[in-house]
């Protein structure tokens, strides 16, 4: 009786387990984000590039190269959301 109920026990948890979704794997809407994440890091460092290559060039104002830097964040953003949305 003993290890037919040991049996059933282990029988169950084991359709448990098959059943229940897997959790390691993430959800379609957190790859998104995280893919959003590393398009906004990488348009971190190209907008720095980008003001760097401008002042280094010294073809414009401070000011001038600030607007690029922000146009440059800007359409990393875009590009962020449109992934996300």
């Amino acid at each position: 009786m003993f290890m037919r109920t040991l049996h059933i026990i282990a029988l169950s948890a084991a359709t448990l387990v098959v059943a229940s979704p897997d959790v390691s794997f993430a959800t379609e809407q957190a790859q998104q984000r995280r893919a959003g994440r590393d398009v906004r890091q990488d348009t971190r460092q190209h907008s720095r590039d980008t003001k760097q290559d401008c002042r280094a060039a010294n073809q414009k104002s401070n000011a001038s190269c600030r607007h690029d830097k922000r146009d440059t964040k800007q359409q990393g953003r875009q590009a962020a959301r449109d992934i996300k949305y």
